[in-house]
């Protein structure tokens, strides 16, 4: 699932070489935290949160498939 957290944020960021992402496990759950450069917090979020909102869909719906649950935090970078 980190795979496609990377392939799909990397798509809409301006600044991938500054984007973080770390694993976190927490009783079964695996929460993935994204840390963006402020420029790219817009793109991600989009309009209303609809697109943050489809990409957590699309992550809960392959995490599933995969018999496992994962969550998506994103953040921006810290100057």
């Amino acid at each position: 699932m980190l795979k496609y957290v990377q392939f799909v944020l990397n798509g809409l960021v301006e600044n991938p070489e500054a984007m973080q992402i770390e694993t976190e496990e927490k009783e079964g759950l695996t929460v993935y935290k994204v840390k963006l450069h402020s420029e790219d917090m817009g793109k991600v979020i989009g309009k209303q949160g609809n697109t943050i909102n489809a990409i957590r869909g699309l992550l809960q719906a392959g995490s599933a498939k995969a018999s496992t649950r994962c969550v998506l935090e994103v953040s921006e970078l810290e100057a």
